[in-house]
């Protein structure tokens, strides 16, 4: 029962940590995308399921809820799919003009395949210029694997802004409903409207300001949540006290009588008055190797024992601690703490990128497993233990995404300066080679991750 019971408990921090930490990061990508104006159609704690409690934002038509599937979070970012096509301008002039268009009639009246139509409207759909229209005569749903049989309008007030537009004003006379027809006189001048609101409409520096925000928020909460627990938690850190703070049960110090609490005065021909002067006489008696004699007081009387070690045998330690209080670092203190931590992190992950030493940061790493049974341990030893491991898996994850691996956020960024260089767009196709290669790595890492854990466990 108490396996299960750790088993439970493991999944459920671990879900709780995780879930969390990458909601926080899609949050990061959702306030970077509506600060440029960008459509964002869902943003949701867990993965995508039918299942799902939700709600519509009036102000910005976007979708806020949660799903039974916690295992992190999502955004629906507008127009980061799909290949842009000369005939996106007139299709989307035709969906305008019928408000409704079956992918068949669109494709007969530009006189192209079905298959194309349907990734013209794909595409359009993904910007949020048009929608699915999903037929309950035909037994259409939005679940369905397949795109609908038809797409159609949006709603459009009076300026043609839909509701993931910011300032639209549904309530005044020139609004018109989803899938009534609203023809534009300038296809190809509507359809560059419409980009404008998308991902793909912005520039270079908002495009890569919404992908690094997810993880600049990763590690801007990692490193409050350092601070606010060293400020406020506080550091345990060893007084300079001849008081004993520990005694390990079987150590020779224990053997000999010693116990927490007790105040060495004398440790083998040295007067003790400091831990200082305790530690450099401990070093001296081991390094003689003769029984050591002891005087301490307890209870404000004098005792003394002989501590004794095994002839011919190296010893290091003879099982005692310092006495600990918490220190409480000044705001500049816990600021520099936090700051060289964050920087150790982003210095070791970012030499999994160097050959000579990805083996040894791999061999240091932990799976999504091996993360659930810390966050359990974590949570078991109370609020500021969570807290600080939160905070270190946080970092690591913002760290992490930044990678010029896709499909993480750094990938994607890199893909982004390969455009910006080669003065176009990547084919969805080109992006999606790349994402394999990408995608298979770090599936060898996670791989390499779990087998540490596994064998930590084991051990």
């Amino acid at each position: 029962m108490s396996v299960l019971a750790s088993v439970l408990s493991a999944v459920f921090w671990g879900v709780i940590v995780l879930s969390v930490l990458v909601f926080v990061h899609e949050g990061g990508h959702f306030l970077a995308a509506r600060a440029f104006g960008v459509r964002v159609t869902e943003f949701f704690l867990g993965m995508p399921s039918r299942l799902r409690i939700s709600a519509k934002s009036r102000r910005f038509g976007t979708e806020y809820g949660v799903t039974p599937i916690l295992l992190g979070g999502y955004n629906r970012i507008c127009g980061m799919e799909g290949d842009l096509d000369e005939l996106l301008a007139p299709a989307l002039a035709i969906v305008q003009r019928d408000g409704r268009v079956l992918a068949v009639d669109l494709a007969s009246e530009l006189g192209i395949d079905v298959e194309r139509a349907y990734a013209l409207l794909a595409v359009l759909a993904d910007m949020a210029a048009i929608r699915p229209y999903y037929d309950p005569e035909r037994g259409e749903t939005p679940w369905q694997a397949e795109y609908p049989a038809a797409f159609e309008t949006q709603r459009r007030d009076a300026t043609m802004l839909t509701e993931y537009d910011s300032g639209h004003a549904f309530g005044a006379f020139g609004t018109t409903d989803a899938g009534e027809p609203r023809p534009v006189s300038d296809a190809q001048g509507f359809f560059e409207a419409e980009a404008s609101h998308t991902y793909r409409g912005k520039g270079f520096l908002p495009r890569v300001t919404i992908l690094l925000a997810g993880p600049f928020v990763n590690i801007a909460l990692a490193f409050v949540l350092l601070m606010g627990s060293l400020m406020i938690g506080g550091v345990s850190m060893p007084t300079d006290s001849n008081t004993l703070g520990g005694v390990s049960e079987g150590g020779y110090a224990y053997q000999a009588g010693l116990r927490e609490g007790d105040t060495i005065v004398r440790f083998g021909s040295h007067d003790i008055a400091s831990w200082t002067e305790l530690v450099a006489a401990i070093d001296e008696a081991l390094a003689d190797g003769e029984d050591i004699p002891v005087a301490y007081v307890r209870d404000g009387q004098t005792y003394e024992c002989v501590i004794d070690l095994p002839e011919g045998e190296q010893v290091d330690i003879i099982g005692v601690s310092a006495l600990m209080t918490t220190y409480h670092p000044s705001f500049g203190e816990a600021f520099t703490a936090a700051l060289s931590y964050v920087a150790m992190v982003g210095g070791s992950i970012a030499q999994l990128l160097m050959p000579q030493h990805t083996l040894e940061v791999m061999s240091q790493s932990s799976s999504i497993v091996g993360i659930s049974a810390m966050a359990s341990e974590a949570a078991a030893s109370g609020l500021a233990d969570l807290i600080l491991f939160a905070a270190a898996v946080s970092v690591s994850l913002g760290f992490m995404n930044l990678l010029p691996i896709p499909p993480l956020d750094g990938g994607k960024i890199l893909i982004e300066v390969l455009q910006l260089l080669l003065r176009r767009q990547l084919s969805t196709r080109a992006q999606n080679a790349v994402s394999y290669v990408g995608l298979a790595f770090f599936l060898f890492i996670f791989a390499f991750a779990l087998r540490n854990d596994v064998l930590r466990f084991l051990g």
